[in-house]
C-alpha cells in the first residue's frame, strides 16, 4: 500500500523520482538488484537519478508493489526490521470494524506500534481540528522524507476509503527543509504545507472523526486485492462540505464573500463547489441566508450590540433591509425578538 498522490490522475506523472530512489535504496539495503522492479514500473534507469523526473501513479504502483513482495518488506527499508507483506493489510483489518473514524484512527495508531516502534503515530483532538502526527524514535536517515510522506498518505488514504469521503486537510507539516520537488506536495496533501516543523502531521476538521465507517469485511477483502491503488484514487465527495462552507461564512462577520471567495477558502473551483452543494440538496445562497440568520440571532440574544451594528456584522446593507429579512425569518422584528428572548 505505497504512497501516491491524493488527487493524481493515473496517466499524469506527478510522483517525484526522489521516491523512486527510495525504492531503489531498499534494494541496496538488502543487497538485491532493482532491475526487475524498475522494469515492472517501466521506469527508465536514467530517470532514477533525475532531479526533476516524475513517474505516473500506475508506474509507481507497479514499482513499489513488486519491491514490497520481492523484498518482503512493506516499509521498504525504513525501519530497523522488515514489515512482511500483508502488515498494513492486518492494520486495515484491525481498524475496519470501528464504529467511527475516531475509533478507527485510535486503533490504527495503537496497533502500528505492533509493527514498529521506530515511529509512533498519535491522534490529537482539539476544539476544532484533529491531528495525526508522527513521533520519530530513531534516525530515519536518507529515507526520512519517503517514510514520513508515505505513512501519512497511508493514514489519509485508508481514512478516506473507510468513510467514503474526501478528507479535506487544513494543513500538512514536515520536520525537514523544503525539498526540490516541493511543487508536488499540494497534490499529495493540500495547499497549506509547512516545512522545518517540529514533526510530521496532517491537520483536518475534527468533525470528520464522527463519520461512521461504511465498509464491510467483503469491501475490505476487495480493496486489499488492489490496496496499492488505495491512495491513488481521488475521493471527490466531501461529506462535510456543507459544514465547511458554514464555517467560512460564520467567520466572515460582515465581510461580503462571493462564490469565488468561499471556493478559494475551500481550495475548490467555484463550479465544483456549486455542483457538490447541489448534490447535498443545498446552495451557497441558502447557506448564506442561514449564516446571516444564525449570526444575527446570536448577537441579538447577547443583548448588548446595537441593531445597526448587528445588521453590518450579518452582512446587510442597512438596518432596514436587515429588519425586513429578520421578520421574514422569524415573524418578528429584531427588537421584538430581543425583547422576547429577554
Amino acid at each position: 500500500m505505497p504512497f501516491q498522490a491524493a488527487t493524481a490522475i493515473p496517466r499524469r506523472a506527478v510522483t517525484p523520482a526522489a521516491f523512486v530512489r527510495g525504492v531503489v535504496a531498499a534494494y541496496e539495503r538488502y543487497g538485491r538488484d532493482p532491475a526487475e522492479a524498475l522494469s515492472r514500473g517501466q521506469v527508465a534507469p536514467d530517470l532514477v537519478n533525475s532531479p526533476d523526473g516524475r513517474v505516473t501513479a500506475a508506474q509507481f504502483e507497479a514499482l513499489a508493489g513488486h519491491a514490497m513482495r520481492e523484498l518482503d518488506d512493506e516499509a521498504l527499508g525504513w525501519f530497523s526490521r522488515r514489515l512482511p507483506w500483508g502488515s498494513y493489510g492486518m492494520l486495515c483489518r484491525a481498524s475496519i470494524t470501528a464504529p467511527t473514524l475516531e475509533v478507527a484512527l485510535k486503533r490504527w495508531c495503537r496497533h502500528h506500534r505492533l509493527l514498529t516502534e521506530d515511529v509512533l503515530l498519535e491522534l490529537e483532538i482539539g476544539e476544532e481540528t484533529a491531528v495525526v502526527a508522527i513521533r520519530e524514535q530513531r534516525d530515519l536517515g536518507a529515507l526520512r522524507e519517503f517514510c514520513l510522506v508515505t505513512l501519512l498518505r497511508y493514514v489519509l488514504g485508508f481514512s478516506c476509503w473507510a468513510v467514503d469521503s474526501q478528507i479535506a486537510l487544513r494543513a500538512a507539516e514536515f520536520p525537514y527543509p523544503k525539498p526540490g520537488h516541493v511543487s508536488v506536495y499540494p497534490t499529495i496533501f493540500c495547499r497549506t504545507v509547512r516545512f522545518n516543523a517540529d514533526r510530521a502531521a496532517i491537520i483536518f476538521d475534527k468533525h470528520y472523526l464522527s463519520l461512521p465507517l461504511t465498509r464491510s469485511a467483503a469491501d475490505l477483502d476487495n480493496m486489499l486485492k488492489g490496496a496499492l491503488r488505495l491512495t491513488v484514487l481521488p475521493y471527490r465527495r466531501d461529506r462535510l462540505l456543507v459544514e465547511r462552507v458554514r464555517r467560512v461564512l460564520r467567520n466572515a462577520r460582515g465581510r461580503v464573500l462571493g462564490a469565488e471567495d468561499v471556493a478559494s477558502e475551500l481550495a475548490l473551483s467555484t463550479r465544483t463547489m456549486h455542483r457538490r452543494l447541489r448534490e447535498e440538496s443545498t446552495s451557497l445562497r441558502d447557506l448564506k441566508e442561514e449564516a446571516k440568520f444564525e449570526l444575527a440571532k446570536q448577537e441579538l440574544m447577547r443583548g448588548r450590540t446595537p441593531i445597526k451594528r448587528i445588521a453590518e456584522i450579518a452582512g446587510f446593507r442597512n438596518e432596514k433591509s436587515f429588519s425586513r429579512a429578520f421578520r421574514t425569518w422569524t415573524g418578528a422584528s429584531p427588537r421584538e425578538f430581543r425583547g422576547r428572548y429577554r
